[in-house]
């Protein structure tokens, strides 16, 4: 079962004074771009986090936030008490004022609140890094349906190349003919004496230059082995777009060797379905 690079997971914690919110949103990448923020309080445990990540999602283009919204009483900032005294002592001697209007000026004088850094607590860590791992895990939900909607998605569009390329085997018999006509006509027009088994000779030769049985064998193994590689179990993205490189290859020397309206035609509708399966691989893991 493949999955997609692209997803979405949240999850989220209420502790007694703070509600915690994991978000983490993926896209395609040729490897993983682990972008993580996370409070200042928490910094400390970032390297963890990010192998913690990348355990889990492998690859892909990763936004990863920590978000903290304080639902208790308690907060880090305070007022600077013995400073604000300070500043309102000096106001008074600047200014008539009642107590209340003084005050308000003074709080909004430097140093007036003070910040108070929280400490990581180990305890609190460890329950959060079990809402990381659900968010983790609904991304990675995400990813399978999504790969679930690609690989039907790949069979249809493998399903279209082989059966054109059934047609395109089916007219090479009336290719075939059409190229031994054109070329006794080109004889006869010249009004020349040809030796028979001299002309069978270079008949054969010129049409086993236009033969595509082998590329119709490589083209059918590889349109099955990506199929195989498909159901595998492990992420296989890199190993879908090398195989899709392969039936490419064989599309373009069909396509070469036709010499066949009608079998070009039908070689162009196939680099249009392999083109869509080459846009969507890369977004398989």
């Amino acid at each position: 079962m493949i999955q997609s690079m692209t997803g979405f997971g949240k999850a989220t914690l209420q502790l007694p004074n703070k509600k915690i919110t994991v978000e983490i949103k993926s896209l395609n990448s040729k490897s993983l771009d682990l972008n993580v923020r996370t409070p200042y309080v928490y910094r400390e445990m970032e390297l963890a986090l990010r192998n913690q990540i990348a355990q889990k999602l492998e690859r892909g283009k990763v936004d990863f936030s920590l978000f903290i919204e304080i639902t208790g009483e308690e907060t880090s900032s305070k007022i600077n008490v013995p400073i604000v005294k300070a500043y309102i002592n000096q106001l008074r001697q600047v200014v008539d004022g009642d107590d209340t209007e003084l005050l308000k000026m003074a709080v909004r004088m430097p140093d007036a609140l003070k910040t108070e850094r929280e400490e990581l607590d180990e305890n609190e860590w460890k329950t959060i890094q079990g809402v990381i791992d659900q968010g983790l895990e609904n991304i990675q939900e995400f990813r399978t349906s999504e790969g679930i909607a690609l690989e039907k998605e790949f069979l249809i569009r493998i399903g279209n190349i082989l059966a054109l390329m059934r047609e395109t085997v089916a007219l090479d018999g009336e290719r075939i003919e059409t190229v031994k006509n054109r070329l006794k006509t080109a004889i006869e027009e010249l009004n020349v004496n040809v030796d028979e088994n001299r002309f069978e000779q270079e008949l054969i030769f010129y049409l086993e230059k236009y033969d595509i049985t082998e590329e119709k064998v490589r083209l059918e193994n590889h349109l099955n082995y990506f199929m195989e590689t498909l159901a595998g179990n492990e992420a296989n993205g890199r190993k879908l777009g090398f195989i899709t490189q392969e039936i490419g290859r064989e599309i373009n020397t069909m396509g070469s060797k036709s010499n066949h309206a009608q079998m070009q035609k039908l070689v162009v509708q196939m680099k249009d379905e392999l083109e869509k399966i080459k846009e969507q691989v890369l977004n398989v893991l």
